[in-house]
């Protein structure tokens, strides 16, 4: 296992609360994982690791595994998984509704053989703590939720942090100062992601504006559509996004000879002349480790009371390649900034911070932790646009 791994390995040992497993003998990923059938657990549930007794590895999506976006990211993951773990089964659903449905669609897995769920919409997660409940002999890893159970937790990762520098890009891009940014809901992480992107575009522009669309929807390419026509035809010449499908947006900017910023995953492909860069998620490595742990009975610890947040630092999230039109020089100011932020000199959100109001939200000399990002329920100065109540 090399260095990353090794780091990611022992982030996730600290990171979830206690499932008791008191199976030692299994596997390294990429071999089979031993399994004698199943032990007594403290609480007297039987624990039967996944593998060669038909259990199986379960994941669910909120949209399809080739939408360019979020869904994408996780489903390469959960393909990591399935390469590391040859001879385990791997279950897998596409577009599974925030809903009751969700419970049905994870008790079926359970029915199936899953000793090991990975919800990975944010609004998958009430359904999951729901289900666990009734399950504690299996494990839950849900994706950006902030809420936990003693056999639940919760993973996400800073992607803030490439947001900023897609902003910085941008920001350095844009001849107009007038950047659009297509979002989905106004919960803490889409408003997040809004403010990194500003304050980066902030940072080497002082007089830019974001100007901020919500759909309503994780992915409503109609209504993608209207918002990227309509911001651009008010003046901007850069869109960004927090959507959950991201083909939309990327392609109606470039059929209008606009730059964009993707989000999820590079979709440099669909935009060969306007793409800046954009943020993504690395989860395969963390996706293994997460299902490692569980097999090996480590499903323990807490860190954040639960939560596990992987940053730029630990490779879990990732600021794309440039596109081919990005000068060299402006490459290398933002990579530059990346490494800042890498080191621990940059941190986008360090004090003073103002809202939309002029109210400082983040007082000057203050670094705020995870926990305190993840309560965002404000947009920074420069954006334009209020938050739907």
């Amino acid at each position: 296992m090399n260095n990353n791994r090794k780091a990611l390995s022992k982030g996730i040992l600290l990171c979830f609360l206690t499932i008791s497993m008191l199976l030692s003998a299994c596997s390294q990923p990429g071999a089979a994982p031993a399994s004698s059938g199943g032990a007594a657990a403290a609480n007297g549930t039987e624990v039967v690791v996944p593998g060669k007794d038909g259990s199986a590895i379960g994941f669910i999506f909120v949209g399809t595994k080739d939408d360019h976006g979020y869904n994408q990211a996780a489903y390469i993951g959960s393909e990591a998984v399935a390469e590391a773990y040859p001879d385990m089964k791997v279950l897998r659903a596409e577009n599974v509704p925030e809903t009751a449905e969700a419970e049905r669609v994870m008790e079926q897995m359970i029915k199936d053989g899953a000793k090991i769920i990975f919800p990975t919409s944010y609004g998958h997660l009430e359904p999951s703590l729901n289900v666990a409940k009734r399950h504690p002999d299996v494990a839950f890893f849900h994706q950006g939720g902030l809420k936990t159970a003693e056999n639940l937790g919760t993973y996400f990762g800073t992607i803030w942090e490439p947001n900023y520098l897609a902003g910085v890009t941008a920001g350095k891009m844009s001849e107009s100062g007038k950047l659009g940014f297509i979002v989905s809901v106004p919960i803490p992480q889409v408003l997040l992601n809004v403010n990194a992107f500003q304050l980066g575009a902030r940072s080497v522009n002082p007089e830019a504006t974001t100007s901020v669309v919500f759909t309503g929807s994780w992915c409503d390419p109609g209504q993608q559509a209207n918002a990227a026509n309509s911001l651009i035809d008010s003046g901007v010449d850069v869109l960004g996004q927090h959507q959950d499908c991201t083909k939309t947006v990327i392609e109606t900017a470039e059929r209008r000879g606009m730059m964009s910023v993707g989000y999820h995953t590079d979709a440099s492909s669909l935009a060969p002349q306007g793409w800046l860069t954009g943020s993504m998620w690395n989860w395969s490595d963390l996706f293994v480790d997460m299902a490692k742990t569980a097999i090996e009975g480590n499903f323990k610890g807490s860190m954040y009371d639960g939560k596990y947040r992987g940053m730029l630092k630990d490779n879990v999230v990732q600021l794309t390649d440039f596109g081919a039109n990005v000068p060299d020089e402006v490459q290398q100011y933002v990579l530059e900034q990346k490494q800042a932020m890498m080191d621990g000199t940059l941190h986008p959100f360090a004090g003073p911070i103002k809202d939309q109001s002029g109210t400082i939200q983040i007082e000057e000399g203050t670094t705020p932790d995870a926990d305190t990002l993840e309560a965002t329920d404000y947009l920074v100065e420069g954006v334009v646009g209020s938050i739907p109540k």
